[in-house]
């Protein structure tokens, strides 16, 4: 909305992971250097730790960039596993095939991950387990952990594990009962804010890759009102200064002030009261004609984020949304997580028959359930709906459909009309898992060199990469692997390389694959793909 008034190609202070936008701090710096050094250092532990926001998933990345050739890399993003949970999940991130007849036991597992790490270290390669958001393991989880780090040589042991957490992780390996593994950390570090003069190059880098040139549309008094509020910590930074550019521009000015941040932060930051305060503030402050009109727009986006450009994807026509809607303000409460997977199965045109399991039945139609445990991260990641399992307190689980997503609420339909809900309520009731829906693409899961899957995968990478290069001396299925993994990095995924779910969902999104999408979380939304 403002990137054209301040000379900009595109807004920058977008909380999405751009590769592009990537500032290493002297902190950040440090911090990747730890986990290299840790790299090195011969097994165990290796702990990195930080504030929400403060980088460590930047950290991550590229440390992920850097690792040798010769490490195998396991990466679990969901840590709220049981013992049994984390093995198979170990399992699956090694390619590991899964043991016969575990029925459940340990041991299987445990071989199975042994035997894995013996054969890889006759080969020269060095295994890596990577855990993030790692203070939400269990003291149980831990201790496995700790044992699957027995197995070792003279010179180093065979598996390396890397926790990355928040500042509660330090805590809990402080426990007598963690004592064990606590002296297994070999290299440990914490990652601090940014300093004020640190906040403001980084401000500087972000408006430069978004093409600013000559002044600073800040003042050197709203940079330090923007360090002070948002104490250093980048993701506080980007809401701040993406509200405060947005102000200034309905404002009609070229600069932000230190009032202006003020004013922004109330929004981003304050309380209710204060925000409706801020609000009545902008409407006056704004004049009249042009000005009044975007100060109007800018209080509109400051209850939800800006929707997608009209031209970016279709809508449903004013007859499906509406009789989307007229249906769902009769429908019963469901009963079920399979009478809401229906219901989510609906928004994509598709109606399982009653009977047969929901996900089975949808496979004809190209769609796949995917689930998971990575709570709004993910899904704020995916942009589409999703059935989540919510509680209070004792009593039973019931099935509900996150249909609209922002910064300060949900919106929910549990049966009848959709309802709005704060996060901080929805986090009271939910536990971060949730089962979403996607589109398969022509030949998936086959993947062969000249399939129709990688016939998709070229033509769709071409869209979003440009042609390929030149034929460098590698085999098509390399090239396409090489693309796959620079789609990723720009989406902030794991580059692997592999187009599992999660990157095929983020490609059906990049290139406009008319599928749901998450709207703005107002209780009037309709009930229809936008």
């Amino acid at each position: 909305m403002y990137a054209k008034h301040f000379g900009l190609s595109q807004e920058p202070f977008s909380i999405a992971p751009d590769p592009r936008y990537l500032y290493m701090s002297e902190r950040h710096r440090e911090a990747l250097a730890h986990l290299l050094y840790g790299l090195r250092g011969g097994g165990g532990f290796v702990l990195l730790t930080g504030e929400i926001g403060a980088g460590k998933t930047t950290v991550c990345r590229c440390f992920l960039e850097q690792i040798p050739e010769h490490c195998d890399v396991a990466y679990v993003f969901n840590p709220r596993l049981t013992v049994g949970e984390l093995l198979q999940t170990v399992c699956e991130e090694f390619h590991i095939p899964p043991p016969a007849a575990a029925d459940g036991a340990l041991k299987p597992y445990v071989d199975a991950i042994n035997a894995f790490l013996l054969r890889s270290h006759a080969a020269g390669r060095h295994s890596v387990l990577i855990i993030d958001e790692a203070q939400n393991l269990s003291a149980e989880v831990l201790e496995q952990l700790r044992l699957l780090t027995n197995l070792e040589t003279p010179e180093r042991k065979l598996l390396q594990i890397i926790l990355i957490g928040q500042p509660e992780l330090r805590d809990m390996l402080a426990r007598p009962e963690l004592e064990q593994l606590a002296q297994r950390v070999i290299a440990r570090f914490h990652l601090e804010a940014l300093s004020e003069a640190e906040t403001l190059h980084y401000i500087q880098h972000r408006l430069a890759v978004a093409g600013h040139s000559g002044r600073l549309p800040l003042d050197r008094a709203a940079c330090r009102r923007i360090h002070q509020l948002a104490r250093g910590v980048p993701r506080r930074i980007n809401l701040l200064c993406d509200r405060a550019l947005l102000g200034a521009y309905s404002l009609g000015r070229d600069q932000v002030d230190r009032r202006i941040v003020d004013h922004a932060a109330a929004e981003v930051f304050g309380t209710p009261g204060q925000r409706l305060a801020r609000r009545r503030a902008w409407a006056v402050g704004a004049g009249v004609g042009l000005v009044t009109l975007a100060a109007a727009v800018y209080a509109l986006s400051l209850r939800s984020p800006a929707p997608a450009p009209a031209a970016a994807r279709p809508a449903a026509s004013a007859p499906q949304a509406a009789s989307a809607s007229a249906n769902a303000a009769s429908e019963p409460a469901w009963r079920d997580e399979a009478d809401a997977l229906r219901a989510l199965a609906r928004l994509w045109g598709a109606e399982p028959p009653a009977g047969e399991e929901v996900c089975a039945a949808l496979k004809p139609a190209q769609l796949q359930c995917l689930r998971s445990g990575e709570g709004l991260a993910q899904l704020r990641l995916l942009g589409r709906p999703a059935l989540l399992m919510l509680q209070d307190g004792e009593a039973a689980a019931r099935p509900a459909l996150l249909l609209g997503l922002d910064g300060q609420q949900a919106l929910l339909r549990e049966g009848g009309s959709p309802r709005t809900l704060s996060l901080l309520e929805l986090s009271r009731q939910w536990r971060g898992d949730f089962v979403t829906l996607w589109r398969m693409p022509p030949g998936y899961p086959a993947a062969t060199a000249d399939g129709p899957l990688a016939d998709w995968l070229d033509q769709q990478l071409a869209r979003v990469l440009g042609e390929p290069p030149a034929d460098d001396g590698r085999g098509p299925e390399a090239r396409r692997a090489a693309r796959v993994a620079a789609f990723q990095r720009s989406q902030g995924l794991r580059a692997d390389g592999r187009a599992g779910p999660i990157t095929l969902m983020q490609l059906n999104r990049v290139v406009d694959i008319d599928e749901p999408r998450l709207q703005t979380p107002t209780p009037s939304t309709p009930l229809a793909k936008n």
